[in-house]
């Protein structure tokens, strides 16, 4: 990988991890591994289920111009690490990048990062809950149900969507009989992207000196 961060989220199952820094590592259920590829990482990933399943995410997150070709860092994150919130009238919230707000509620992540400013929050709604979390306005932000039937203001959204939200406005967030979703957001960077298998640059020469870099051996 080249140029952007790699985020994995697993809900059900594990997954090995190796890399060229000598990194190894097991990512259980509910763990999170934050991986910034930057200038270069190369690694394999190896999944194991648990109890017959596997289930999770895996999002890739632009990192900024002057930010692709920096070092490259990895770091995994045990389920009692992710900060787990319960709130008032049944809804769940874990952390795991940027601040949850809602009303007089604040919580910090396991992960803040500059430029893109994301929030990753895994959500759970009970039956007849409701949450309006605070998303900064210019975020882009994307709403995934992974569980039951949502309704995002007056629209509903069922298992399996992916709602793309405005960029201003509020967040009003309520289930009639329970769901799970995944709520992402960041700024956008406003800038080129170009993306070529595991590498997303800024230019189509970037994405050729990449490739060359691997070649040669001197990507990571």
């Amino acid at each position: 990988h080249r140029g952007f961060e790699t985020i994995t989220y697993m809900l059900e199952g594990r997954m090995r991890h190796e890399d060229h820094m000598g990194n190894v590592g097991l990512l259980e259920s509910g763990g999170v591994q934050w991986m910034t590829a930057a200038r270069g990482v190369i690694h394999s990933e190896m999944p194991q289920q648990q109890e017959g399943t596997m289930r999770g995410f895996q999002l890739w997150l632009n990192l900024p111009s002057h930010a692709k070709l920096g070092d490259p860092d990895y770091r995994d994150f045990a389920p009692a690490e992710i900060p787990q919130l319960a709130l008032p009238g049944g809804v769940q919230a874990k952390v795991i990048a940027g601040v949850f707000k809602a009303g007089d509620i604040e919580q910090h992540g396991i992960v803040q990062r500059p430029d893109t400013e994301p929030l990753l929050f895994d959500l759970q709604l009970s039956a007849e809950s409701a949450v309006s979390p605070q998303v900064p306005d210019g975020h882009r932000l994307l709403l995934y149900v992974y569980e039951g039937t949502l309704r995002v203001g007056e629209q509903a959204a069922s298992k399996g969507q992916l709602v793309q939200m405005s960029q201003v406005g509020e967040l009003n967030l309520s289930s009639e009989r329970g769901a799970r979703l995944m709520l992402l957001a960041g700024r956008p960077l406003g800038e080129p992207i170009v993306q070529y298998g595991p590498f997303v640059m800024n230019s189509r020469e970037e994405i050729e000196q990449a490739l060359r870099d691997f070649r040669d051996g001197t990507l990571a």
